[in-house]
């Protein structure tokens, strides 16, 4: 299932996977993004549900956006991507 995932979302993934310099990764890192990014989509959510108007659709847009990219890195991303994500070199 993760191979068809990433067979699909390659582009985007290639973006934060590419490179060879070195990086600095821990276990803790991909567990706090995807805590992080479950926050985000429940943000995003929280206000879709409470506040449905069109005035609403950029954080809305937003928040999901950064959750739902957080969470594919997070699921199928290499540690390096996830390096990236927090900036560790």
């Amino acid at each position: 299932m993760k191979s068809l995932i990433r067979a699909i979302f390659r582009p985007l993934l290639n973006l934060f996977e590419s490179g060879d310099a070195p990086y600095a990764y821990s276990p803790s890192h991909r567990v706090i993004l995807m805590v992080m990014s479950v926050m985000f989509i429940g943000l995003a959510s929280l206000v879709l549900a409470l506040l449905p108007s069109w005035d609403y659709a950029l954080p809305v847009v937003l928040f999901g956006g950064v959750g739902s990219l957080g969470l594919l890195i997070g699921w199928v991303g290499t540690d390096r991507a996830i390096a990236r994500i927090w900036g560790s070199r």
